[in-house]
């Protein structure tokens, strides 16, 4: 009988110890799980820190260089303002560009009721527009002479300084020789269908020519203004 308790205690003691080893066994498989799961936590939110922190950096950067751009922006829209400022004072100082367009000389009232708008549109160059009620009814340009114009028998002369000259009627229609206000003797012919041509006739021979082919033609004749039109019509005023 005491032999077979030896054993049993024996047998009985073995298996404590190994209930108690397994156990420790669990417990230190559970500590390094917990541990492993605890750090990879760790490396996680330290990743998603770092990410974090390299985004923030990254619109940090940008925005740094997209203030520096929109500072080029703004200094190269400065220098823009700046040369188109220059070509507008250009502009201003001439008033021949297009840009700026032909600047108002002056206007005057025309015998028929009518106004001449007399613009300058280049160095000796001006325009003269007749204005009625808003509307345009003709215009005429000096071309470094002065030009000339029969507006329904008003007849116009408009002089490379911009000044204008207009009376009605004393017509007389070419060909022929007619003598004219200044006692100048005008030499009225026609070289062709719509070709008039006048010669101005003084006391030493022809003193200027006006060739009007298909366009009147004017002129100031030492203070008497003439004008021929492409019809053969000589009209001439002091």
């Amino acid at each position: 009988m005491t032999t077979r308790r030896a054993r049993r205690t024996v047998r009985s003691a073995g298996l404590v110890a190994v209930a108690a080893a397994a156990a420790f066994s669990l417990t230190a498989c559970g500590s390094g799980d917990s541990n492993a799961a605890g750090q990879g936590t760790k490396d996680s939110a330290a990743t998603s820190a770092s990410h974090s922190t390299g985004n923030a950096g990254a619109a940090g950067d940008s925005k740094t260089d997209g203030s520096k751009a929109g500072g080029s922006q703004a200094g190269a829209s400065k220098a823009g303002g700046s040369q188109g400022g220059g070509d507008q004072s250009i502009a201003d100082k001439s008033g021949t560009t297009a840009e700026a367009g032909p600047s108002l000389d002056h206007s005057q009232r025309l015998p028929d009721g009518s106004t001449a708008k007399i613009y300058q549109v280049g160095a000796q160059k001006y325009r003269a527009d007749i204005v009625s009620h808003g509307s345009v009814l003709g215009s005429m340009v000096t071309h470094n002479t002065d030009a000339g114009l029969d507006f329904n028998d008003m007849f116009i002369v408009l002089g490379i300084d911009g000044s204008l000259h207009s009376w009605m009627g004393g017509g007389h229609q070419g060909p022929g020789t007619f003598t004219v206000a200044g006692d100048w003797k005008v030499k009225v012919t026609e070289p062709g269908e719509g070709h008039y041509r006048a010669q101005i006739i003084g006391h030493d021979g022809v003193a200027a020519t006006l060739d009007a082919n298909e366009h009147d033609e004017g002129l100031d004749a030492n203070g008497i203004y003439m004008v021929l039109s492409a019809s053969g019509v000589l009209s001439a005023h002091a």
